[in-house]
């Protein structure tokens, strides 16, 4: 008898993780950050410990150890130690800008390997009928052209990180001001959280989509194949 995987299999639930990650630590920041509530380190404690748990409880449960992922943890606990330490907020700045910038990296670096981010995560048999489009562009002799446009989709990934860590370095600047380790830096904190979901993260998810729509037009145009020829189907 075999033995089935007892690890779940992972749902995207983005209104959970914009409550978890986003909201809830922002209220806590900019509203119970006195001296007459919880005080500015209790309170900022306290906010990062909701992306912080959430993001180990993701990891730990579904065993999704990759790279992105532990990357914004690490990102939550430095913020935490840049106002726990009371450093210059030029280090927020900083801090914000790096973690997009590293990724922006690794997806160049990613260029440089047999498989670009964007073959990686979207042209695999899980996604897309790789073994389907493959035929068709070998009847079409159309491999070689084929195999450019995942490569310039990479570039153009890349691009949406490094438009994000410039914003981030800009956005933190601006808002960010205070000392860190006062209640007006964690109020200012909760601000730039709520802010550069609008200002950043929206924008970039616009930018991924117009991604996946241009490497989309490219098989279908490539091939000839329709979308549902395309998409992989589910087993029956």
């Amino acid at each position: 008898m075999t033995q089935t995987s007892s690890i779940p299999q992972h749902k995207p639930r983005p209104m959970i993780d914009l409550l978890v990650s986003i909201l809830i630590p922002s209220v806590i920041l900019m509203k119970f950050s006195g001296e007459d509530d919880l005080g500015a380190t209790q309170a900022l404690l306290l906010a990062l410990a909701f992306p912080v748990c959430w993001g180990l409880f993701e990891l730990l449960r579904y065993r999704k150890f990759n790279f992105i992922a532990i990357l914004g943890v690490v990102s939550v606990l430095l913020t935490g130690g840049i106002g726990l330490l009371k450093l210059d907020p030029q280090w927020l700045a900083i801090k914000e800008a790096a973690v997009p910038g590293l990724i922006g990296i690794a997806v160049l670096v990613s260029t440089r390997t047999r498989y670009p981010l964007i073959c990686t995560l979207l042209y695999n048999d899980k996604v897309l009928n790789v073994q389907r489009v493959h035929e068709r562009l070998e009847e079409r002799g159309l491999v070689d052209i084929f195999e450019l446009r995942p490569l310039r989709a990479t570039y153009f990934l890349a691009g949406t990180f490094f438009f994000s860590s410039f914003m981030n370095y800009v956005l933190a600047k601006w808002i960010v001001v205070s000392p860190a380790g006062t209640a007006a830096f964690n109020e200012e904190l909760g601000r730039m959280t709520l802010v550069s979901y609008p200002m950043i993260a929206i924008p970039s998810m616009i930018m991924m989509m117009l991604i996946l729509f241009y490497l989309w037009r490219t098989i279908h145009g490539l091939t000839g194949l329709k979308m549902e020829e395309i998409v992989a189907q589910p087993p029956k």
